[in-house]
């Protein structure tokens, strides 16, 4: 198992910003939910998909799935995630003050992607889209609001400092055990999630990770046990983010729209 060189840097980094400017999976991690995701859409969502596209040189699915991580201002650095009490429950007057959160964010972007609007803002919604919804399917992107997200829990992860949010967004993936394997790949048979629409039961979902025994290490100490434990979860996690981010855009672009 190799060291993790980037993380004192990721902690300085996470230091000088906002505790939650933190990029849920990595580049990697948001780019296979976009590309598996590409593999559930309808003919319909596709070809609507494709022509918002056309409108960006270069833009594909998997290109845009960064672009809010890039793209953070005030107030959309509030909409990658949600903090939630330990009980998991969500009001949001107290968690998602002005409509700012993963939760209300999607649902806010997922109406705009809908006919109507012009298509330059139908793009940008996608855009959001296909970033919110994967980050809300990181534990800690929908985690406790006592330690910000995992964000001041500092711990040791193979040697160096880091926090707990910064290790789950990069870590698990840049330490899974089978590296030979393409991540895409390691997804493949994975069954589809619970199917439902709204942003709220997958932080939910989110949340009720957080609170399992064990998920938080003991002695503050992050290893290849605990990264071989929970890696079955990130797959099935990137899974869920994929089927459910196509099925919304299936719904965004109906069969039957004219």
């Amino acid at each position: 198992m190799k060291n993790l060189p980037f993380l004192p840097t990721l902690l300085f980094a996470t230091a000088i910003l906002a505790p939650h400017a933190t990029h849920a999976w990595g580049e990697e991690g948001h780019r296979v939910v976009a590309q598996l995701a590409l593999s559930h859409l309808t003919p319909t969502a596709k070809a609507e998909v494709d022509r918002l596209l056309a409108l960006e040189s270069g833009a594909t699915l998997m290109v845009l799935s960064t672009w809010a991580d890039a793209h953070r201002e005030f107030p959309t650095s509030a909409w990658h995630f949600v903090n939630l009490p330990d009980d998991c429950t969500y009001r949001p007057e107290r968690d998602c003050a002005g409509g700012h959160c993963a939760i209300e964010a999607i649902q806010r972007q997922t109406q705009r992607l809908k006919r109507g609007a012009a298509a330059a803002d139908r793009l940008l919604a996608l855009k959001y889209v296909v970033h919110f919804v994967a980050d809300i399917h990181q534990p800690l992107h929908a985690g406790l609001a006592a330690d910000k997200g995992g964000s001041t829990h500092q711990l040791q992860a193979f040697g160096q400092g880091t926090n707990m949010h910064a290790f789950w967004d990069f870590g698990l993936i840049d330490q899974r055990s089978d590296r030979a394997v393409p991540l895409i790949d390691s997804l493949a048979g994975l069954p589809p999630p619970r199917r439902t629409a709204r942003p709220l039961d997958w932080a939910q979902e989110s949340c009720r990770v957080v609170h399992t025994p064990g998920f938080y290490p003991a002695a503050g100490l992050l290893d290849a046990d605990y990264v071989q434990r929970w890696e079955p979860l990130v797959r099935q996690r990137l899974s869920d983010a994929a089927y459910r981010l196509a099925w919304t855009l299936n719904a965004a672009f109906p069969v039957n729209t004219p």
